[in-house]
Parts: C-alpha cells; structure tokens; sequence
C-alpha cells in the first residue's frame, strides 16, 4: 500500500504523515528528505538538481522493493499537476502502485490564513522549507490542480481546523474503508 499525501507547503503534511505511519506501521519519505540532499548538491531546478533526485528515488524504489509488500509507505509531495516534472513525479508513483498495492491519494488543503500561520512557524526554516508568506499567497492564488487528482483512491481533505492526530486517524480510517471495499469486491468476485 502507498499513500501520497500531497498540499500546498505548510499544509501539515510531514507533521500528519509522522502520524500516520505511527498509526498504520509505515514508512514515511518525506519530499524534503529528497529534495534536501539534491538542495546540498546542486541549485535548486538546475538539470543537476533533477538528475539528483532521480537518483535518489532509484536507491529509494529498490529498496522499497525488498520492503514486505505488506508494509505500506507514505509519501509527502507538494506538487501541481500541469508540468513535465509533476507528469514524471506522478508517473513513478504509478509504476511504485503496480508493484507495492493501490495507491492512495490525500490532497491536503486550509485556508490561506492558517496556511500563512503554519507556513511561518519557526521549526520549518531547520527543516529547509519555505517559511514565506508570500509563498503560501502564491500557492492559493494560482489555484493549480494538485498532482493525483484523477486517482481511483483519493481523499480531500481540509485540515483548516483539524489536529495533526485528527487529520491522520481521518486518513486512516478512509484507507481502511477503502481496504474493506475491495476486500468484499474480492469475496464477491471471489
């Protein structure tokens, strides 16, 4: 099972994808421990930098694939759909769900208030996340289609004013939900 937890940055989506993984015994790979190491080694959108991150996710899918397929793993994307980047991004994500089990999709979403509050906390700038609040204005007001909207498994969800436990025990129920649908398909079917 994976699940891709994808929003607008300062959305909660590292913090809630912690949770989850807590909760559902996953594995988490967070954008940022990508994008981190590719920051280190090249500037930031330059080829380098693409080419690093494809590495990275080459070591990270093989040792994904010696993972229990039982093992679920939790992604955290803050990515727009509309761009070569995102259509390869997403395509990966695919290509990891016909190995590893259904993919699930969370697109994580607030209000541009609560946004600027949490993208402006303190404790993201140690992390290399955008702390801009201009960048959250940005976000909001493109209004750009968020990559896996046209997902078969996909949950929007407003986390305005939702707890960090709250918002991933919403998630974890949707996806146990959704593990007993196809489990009754299968025993139909069966």
């Amino acid at each position: 099972m994976l699940v891709l937890i994808n929003g607008n940055p300062g959305t909660g989506k590292l913090s809630i994808g912690k949770n989850l993984s807590e909760r559902i015994g996953g594995r988490l790979l967070d954008v940022h421990t990508v994008y981190n190491l590719s920051l280190a080694l090249a500037d930031h959108k330059s080829d380098e930098f693409f080419s690093t991150i494809r590495k990275i996710w080459s070591l990270a899918d093989d040792l994904m694939a010696i993972l229990p397929l039982q093992q679920p793993i939790i992604f955290t994307e803050a990515l727009a759909d509309e761009s070569d980047w995102a259509s390869e991004t997403w395509r990966r994500y695919l290509r990891l769900a016909e190995a590893r089990g259904p993919l699930y999709v969370v697109h994580l979403h607030c209000s541009l208030e609560e946004n600027i509050r949490r993208i402006t906390s303190p404790g993201r700038l140690s992390s290399r996340k955008p702390v801009d609040a201009d960048y959250a204005r940005r976000w909001h007001s493109l209004q750009r289609p968020l990559v896996g909207r046209t997902a078969s498994k996909l949950l929007k969800l407003d986390v305005t004013n939702l707890s960090v436990e709250t918002a991933a025990n919403h998630i974890r129920e949707w996806i146990g939900g959704q593990v007993s649908e196809c489990d009754a398909e299968k025993r139909e079917d069966g």
